[in-house]
């Protein structure tokens, strides 16, 4: 219990603004944000995970 209790505080600490992180490394690799190409892209890689945490999330033929 005193375990969980003492990473709970340190989680709390942890906690980053995601867009904050990702202004900050757009702008080290000059990423142009607004670009087309670029939402297309993460849209496949999204994709491309959602279908493999459904595959992965179905029972195989002969599991129960």
């Amino acid at each position: 219990m005193a375990r969980k209790t003492a990473t709970k505080g340190e989680d709390e600490k942890k906690e980053v603004d995601i867009d904050e992180i990702t202004k900050k490394v757009a702008e080290e690799l000059d990423i142009d944000m607004d670009d087309p190409e670029l939402h297309k892209a993460a849209s496949k890689i999204q994709a491309s995970f959602r279908g493999h945490k459904v595959r992965k999330d179905v029972p195989k033929e002969g599991e129960n």
